[in-house]
Parts: structure tokens; sequence; C-alpha cells
């Protein structure tokens, strides 16, 4: 059986001194080291460098945070908060690595199965409707 193979090619990169206002949709990997102010999501991996500024909700398969992300954070298969990282904001994972020293203010939601992901999500989306209304 074949095995199969990770692509680690990076398909968008947000330099350092670049700033971004609006929201960003990838088909792979995404890589932020300057500045956004809108959603990312992206079908692959996203890392926000130690740089990064971030003004936005973020979803990927796997999220790893450096920097400073002011906004909710959605990674279907694992987060890693850096020693350098900042969360302000709820987070939706399976799995969970918060390094010592980062700092994570929000409500923090691990899914060990898709039903309780499916959940969560759901859940999720019916508050952030709520309040949108109000």
């Amino acid at each position: 059986m074949a095995e199969k193979k990770e692509d680690f090619s990076i398909n968008t990169i947000i330099g350092s001194g670049t700033s971004v206002s609006g929201h960003i949709e990838s088909d792979g990997f995404t890589r932020v080291d300057g500045s956004v102010l809108g959603d990312v999501k992206a079908k692959g991996r996203v890392i926000v460098g130690e740089a990064a500024r971030m003004k936005s909700n973020v979803s990927g398969t796997m999220v790893t945070v450096g920097g400073v992300v002011f906004g909710n954070i959605f990674a279907s298969e694992r987060l890693v908060v850096l020693s350098t990282g900042l969360v302000i904001g709820d987070i939706i994972t399976r799995r969970i690595q918060a390094d010592e020293g980062c700092l994570i203010h929000g409500r923090v939601s691990v899914c060990q199965t898709d039903e309780a992901w499916r959940k969560a999500l759901s859940e999720y989306r019916g508050i952030f409707n709520t309040r949108r209304t109000l």
C-alpha cells in the first residue's frame, strides 16, 4: 500500500511588512507573517508567524500560532500555540498543544470525535449568528 505523502508547499504567503484587509481563502498551506484584518480560511495548514498580527477568525487543518490572533480559531486536526503566541478568542480543535509562556484568553473546546467536532461547530455558529442579529 502506498503511503500518502503530505504536501508542505506553501500556497499563500502574507509576508512581513504586508497588510491585508479582507477575507482570505486558500486551497492549501498558508503562512502569515504580516498583518491581516479579515478571516483566513485554509483547506490545509495555517502558520501564524511571530511577527504576525491578525484580527481574524482562522480555520485550517493544522494551525500553528507564534504571533497574535485576535479572533477565533478552528483547527480540524490540531492547534499549536507557541511560547510567543497570543490568542484572544475561542478555540475549537481536535488536539491542542500550548507551549509554556503562551497566552490564550477564550473558551477552548477539544473534540475527540467527528460527532463532537460537528456539534461544537454547530453550537458555535448558533451563538455567533445570535450575536450578529442583536
